[in-house]
Formats: structure tokens, C-alpha cells, sequence
């Protein structure tokens, strides 16, 4: 079909779809649209950025035109792994309904609760949930699922990666039988194929792609970052470099980097914003659900152009003509591969995606070519001198990325010496120093210069710490002084003290000297 006008919708939907910008319904769209127009159970594959979204709520917002939502009891409710897709899918609704009275509500974690419930308490014909805060809802007796007519589970493998599908199936089981249920999922994997036989009767299969398939339209790339040592600080610093080399080399319009934990996302941001890219943001699941919200309103419109994030943004998210994606961690999940690079190169529009690795994600790298069937190519600048110069003149993270290493491992250096007589030779205090920075690969690579300076250990001119040797010299006293004998094994301490005492007692020597014969008191010897 090449036209919206053919796929069975109202006028007033397609003025909405036309207000949009929209006149082509994509593959996905002129397959799915008329099934969930005639009440068909769906069951959708397709890569990502097809338009998934649209193909379930343009049919339901015709399907729901007629007919009012009770209190407390919605008429469809749409499954969504992270509080961005439901954002995502609500802002479908407002997009496309905005010619039909249909009051939506949004169930997400990291909002007001009470607000969310005034708006069930109105009466809500579509509810968009993550099962989290659903079953938290629904626990509360504040939501009623038997009159819900149509199911939509979104992105179904991402709930299985999540640990979703034991409250999916629950919240399945609380629904009327009698309903409408469609399941759309990028990849399909033996789980999600038998959710769906659980789930489904007889529904229409729809694959508009092979499962697991990337894009013609994005270039792909891999960087190989080779030299940077064994230990893992020096590899994310390399790794660092490369990236910033990357930016300066693609200048990207917008693009999008992700990390495999959040840890990582904070280090990557800080460093960019050290280096001079002020237009960097960063996106991760322990940011306020708020902060999230306006982090993505500032990279859609453009206020924001380096969006460093984890795979909360790798599914679903849709961001007009995203011209680069950089993978600065290569996933562990070979399915997450497909999704974060479908980020870039939707809807026909040409992308970019790169991925820095290291000889140790090898067998990350093998298991993302054999789902893709076809080999990832090799950047050029995959050599290791290609990333030496920036080693040799980048100045800032030498001074700032392994700041916090430093600051941590000399901070256990200096409580280890109070703990050692007195502080020994300056070897000694080194040594810990590059241990820990070895042992600990993981530790926050960028934090504030201020933290290393009072690491650094505070010596006196001759090379001791200030103040340890009178401490040392204290306590051991004490002990001995408790444990000997009150003659010749005092301390040094107690024998001064003693030096102090004695004269005092030797001038009465002669005068009170008691034992021997030829000697009398004092006070004696004038008695007659």
C-alpha cells in the first residue's frame, strides 16, 4: 500500500498523520494496521526504527473513538520495558489523537503517584505502564483491568533482558479473557515464541525483516584500540582518547554514546566536558525520572548534541535524523548490538555507527557478526600509534581521568604507613600505590583534582609523615610500660620521669634509711 488513505482510517486520524508529516506508512504499518482494525491478535517482528509505535496506536485510537473509560478502569493498556518508551508512546497519543476526546494515562516510576491516579480516577481509555509500577498501582486497590479490551506488549524481548516477564504474566492474568492482545519485538528469541503461544490466539504473523537484521542505511565500523596496557584504567583512558578522536574526525550532527554501566556513562561524560564538549549530556536508570525526561527534550531539540547513555535509550527511543552512534563499550548481549545502532539510519535516513573495542571483547564481537550474519569492517585508525599521539600531547586526562585512582590508592597508602612503625623508606609508601591502581580498573576515572592533591601523602622535609613518628613512639610505650617491670625495663619515658623524681628521695637518704645498724632516725638520736 502506498498511501495512509488505504489502510482503512478515519479522517480525522489521517489529518492528524498528515499534520505530522507523514504520507507513507512504512512495511510494518501496512501489514499491522488493518489486522488490529479488524481484532486480530498480532504477533510483530521487525528491527527497530520501523515504526512499531505508530502500527499499534493509529488502529487503537480509531478502535477506542467510540465508547467512554470508567473511573479506575481503563480500555487498553499498553506494556512498556523503561519510562521512556511509555513517554515515547504517550506523546504518539497526543501526536495523533489530537482530533478525538481520548484521555490517556501514564504509569511510570520516578513521577507524583498522586497525580498519576487523578488522572485514572477521571476515567482513562488507553493506560501506558511499565509492569513495575502497574502491579505497585493495582496492589493499592487505586486500578481495575477487567474492562480492558485491547493488550499491547511492547518490545517483548527487552522485558524478557529485564526480568519483566513474571509480572507480565501476572498483569496477563488479571485481564479479561476476551481481548485484543498484540506483541511486537524486535528480535525473537524461543522465550518470547512461547509468551506468545501463552498469549495469543491464533494471531497474524508479521515479519517485515529477518529477526536480529541492522539496517542497509547505517555505515558500520569497528575501531580496535591495541597498545593501552594491561591494566583496565589505561585502557578506558585510551579508549577515551579514541572517542574524542572519533568526534573530531565524524563531527556528527547529533549521536548518541553508550556504555555498558552507569559507572562508565558519569566517567565518559565528565571527561567530554573536561575536553571542551559543553553541548554533552549524560542518561542513565539512577537519574531522577524528571532530570531523564529533560536530558531527552534538550537532544531532540538539538539544545544537546553528545548524549553519553546505558541501554536505557537503546530501545524504542526515536530521535529525528540521529546521524552517529558510538558504542564506547561493545555489548555483551548480542542483541543489544542491533538495538543501539538502530538509533541511527530510521526511516530509509542514512547513519553512522561506530564501535571502540579492545583484543578482549573478541568473543563479544563474534557472537554480534554471527547474529548479523556479516562481518562488522575495521577502521583504519584501529592502529595502535593511531591513539600514541593523543597519549603524548592530551595533557587533561593525564591530570584528571586518573585523578580519583591515584587519590584512592594513595589514600590506603598513607593509612597503611600509620599502621607501620615509622613510616619506613619512600619506596615503601610507593609501592601500594601502584598496586591499587591495578586492582582497581573500575574506579571513577574523572573525579575533581582537588580529591588526588589530598590523597597525596603530607610528608616533613626528611621524607616521614608528619606527626606519625610521635604517635608510633606513644602508643608501643604505653604498652611496655604496662607489661614490665618497674626497674630497668621502663620506657624512655617513664625512666625521664623518673630522673625527674629521684633527687628528691636521695636527699632524704640520709636521714631515712631504714635496715642498717649504724644508723638511726633522725628524730632519735637527741632522746635521752
Amino acid at each position: 500500500m502506498s498511501s495512509f488513505n488505504d489502510l482503512g482510517l478515519s479522517d480525522e486520524l489521517l489529518k492528524a498523520i498528515s499534520d505530522a508529516g507523514y504520507d507513507t506508512p512504512t512495511p510494518i504499518q501496512a501489514q499491522a494496521i488493518p489486522y488490529v482494525l479488524m481484532g486480530r491478535d498480532i504477533l510483530g517482528c521487525a528491527q527497530t526504527g520501523t515504526g512499531k509505535t505508530a502500527s499499534f496506536t493509529l488502529p487503537m485510537i480509531d478502535i477506542l473513538a467510540s465508547g467512554k473509560a470508567k473511573a479506575r478502569m481503563p480500555r487498553s493498556l499498553i506494556l512498556e520495558p523503561t519510562r521512556e518508551l511509555a513517554a515515547q508512546v504517550a506523546e504518539n497519543f497526543e501526536i495523533y489523537g489530537k482530533y478525538h476526546k481520548l484521555n490517556h494515562a501514564l504509569l511510570i516510576g520516578g513521577e507524583n503517584m498522586s497525580e498519576q491516579l487523578k488522572v485514572l480516577e477521571k476515567g482513562a481509555d488507553v493506560l501506558i505502564a511499565t509492569p513495575g509500577r502497574l502491579m505497585d498501582v493495582f496492589d493499592r486497590g487505586h486500578l481495575l483491568l477487567r474492562d480492558v479490551k485491547i493488550l499491547v506488549i511492547d518490545e517483548a524481548d527487552r522485558m524478557l533482558d529485564m526480568g519483566f516477564i513474571p509480572d507480565v504474566e501476572k498483569i496477563v492474568s488479571l485481564l479479561p479473557p476476551m481481548k485484543t492482545t498484540l506483541l511486537f519485538s524486535a528480535t525473537m528469541p524461543p522465550e518470547i515464541k512461547r509468551l506468545a503461544d501463552k498469549f495469543l490466539m491464533t494471531p497474524k504473523e508479521i515479519t517485515v525483516s529477518k529477526p536480529a537484521t541492522t539496517a542497509e542505511t547505517i555505515k558500520q565500523s569497528l575501531v580496535m584500540v591495541t597498545g593501552a596496557g594491561r591494566d583496565q584504567a589505561s585502557i578506558a583512558k585510551r579508549k577515551r582518547e579514541v572517542l574524542r578522536k572519533l568526534i573530531e574526525r565524524e563531527q556528527p550532527k547529533n549521536a548518541i554514546i553508550f556504555c555498558n554501566r552507569k559507572r562508565d556513562v558519569d566517567v565518559v561524560y565528565r571527561s567530554l566536558q573536561r575536553h571542551g564538549y559543553d553541548m554533552a549530556a549524560r542518561l542513565h536508570g539512577d537519574m531522577v525520572q524528571s532530570v531523564r525526561m529533560e536530558t531527552l527534550a534538550k537532544f531532540k531539540s538539538g539544545e544537546v548534541n553528545l548524549l553519553v547513555c546505558s541501554d536505557v535509550a537503546a530501545r524504542g527511543l526515536d530521535i529525528p535524523a540521529m546521524s552517529h552512534v558510538f558504542n564506547f563499550d561493545v555489548p555483551t548481549h548480542s542483541d543489544d548490538y542491533v538495538h543501539r545502532i538502530g538509533r541511527t539510519g530510521r526511516a530509509g535516513r542514512e547513519g553512522v555507527a561506530i564501535s571502540i573495542a579492545v583484543p578482549g571483547d573478541g568473543k563479544y564481537i563474534d557472537g554480534i557478526e554471527k547474529l548479523i550474519t556479516k562481518p562488522i569492517p575495521r577502521d583504519e585508525m584501529s592502529s595502535g600509534g593511531g591513539t600514541s599521539d593523543a597519549a603524548a600531547t592530551d595533557g587533561k586526562d593525564a591530570d584528571t581521568d586518573g585523578g580519583s585512582d591515584e587519590g584512592r590508592s594513595g589514600g590506603r597508602s598513607r593509612g597503611r604507613g600509620r599502621g607501620r612503625g615509622r613510616g619506613g623508606r619512600s619506596e615503601k609508601t610507593e609501592a601500594p600505590v601502584e598496586a591499587a591502581a591495578e586492582t582497581a580498573p573500575d574506579q571513577d576515572a574523572d573525579a575533581e583534582d582537588a580529591k588526588a592533591q589530598d590523597a597525596q601523602p603530607d610528608s616533613s622535609p626528611d621524607g616521614q609523615p608528619d606527626n606519625q613518628g610521635d604517635k608510633q613512639d606513644a602508643k608501643p610505650s604505653r604498652g611496655r610500660s604496662r607489661g614490665g617491670s618497674r626497674g630497668k625495663d621502663r620506657s624512655r619515658d617513664r625512666d625521664d620521669t623518673d630522673k625527674q623524681e629521684k633527687p628528691g628521695r636521695q636527699d632524704k637518704k640520709d636521714d631515712v634509711v631504714f635496715g642498717q645498724s649504724d644508723q638511726v632516725p633522725a628524730f632519735l638520736k637527741n632522746f635521752p
